[in-house]
């Protein structure tokens, strides 16, 4: 399947200027599937950390928040090294470890060279009092349920999704069983 926001996590991965990435949306509208697909179509390695219900993680996270001391935790966690060049972090839940959602400012700081990219609940984030939100060290992805044109090209081919775009109306009335 694809989705046009894989384009914004490349543009992500290459700037110069990268900084932690948030990933915002509704539920249930993809982003645990986005950033595990970009990890495997753009790093070597991902390791994937779920915060939900994951109480390793939220000791971890919960003793001070020096990005090394982090990283050898959660390379210790994953069972293997993590390599900055090749290795994408996802944090997913992250809201369930307001820590974790704090963290990203020394990462962003201190640690800049670890791609991270992060999804949860950002409402629950106002339930957890006393955490500081790491304003201007992250960047933000909105993510939407699936365009008219994302459905087409995983329903029905990338050939239907580019007819549309031609405008080629008397072609798309041909195929219309298709677009209806």
């Amino acid at each position: 399947m694809y989705r046009t926001a894989i384009e914004k996590l490349y543009q992500w991965k290459d700037s110069k200027r990268r900084k932690p990435l948030i990933i915002e949306g509704a539920r249930q509208v993809g982003k645990t599937w986005l950033m595990k697909e970009f990890g495997r179509r753009a790093y070597k390695d991902t390791v994937y950390i779920n915060f939900d219900s994951n109480s390793r993680m939220a000791e971890l996270f919960a003793l001070d928040l020096d990005p090394n001391r982090l990283i050898m935790g959660i390379e210790l966690y994953a069972g293997r090294k993590i390599d900055p060049e090749n290795t994408l972090l996802i944090f997913d839940e992250v809201q369930e470890v307001p820590r974790a959602l704090s963290s990203l400012k020394y990462f962003c700081e201190n640690a800049p060279q670890y791609p991270i990219v992060c999804a949860g609940s950002l409402l629950g984030i106002a339930l957890h009092g006393g955490t500081s939100f790491p304003v201007g060290k992250v960047d933000f992805l909105d993510l939407y349920p699936l365009s008219f044109r994302e459905f087409l090209m995983a329903t029905a081919g990338e050939r239907f999704a580019e007819l549309l775009d031609s405008r080629d109306y008397s072609m798309i009335t041909a195929f219309k069983h298709i677009y209806i």
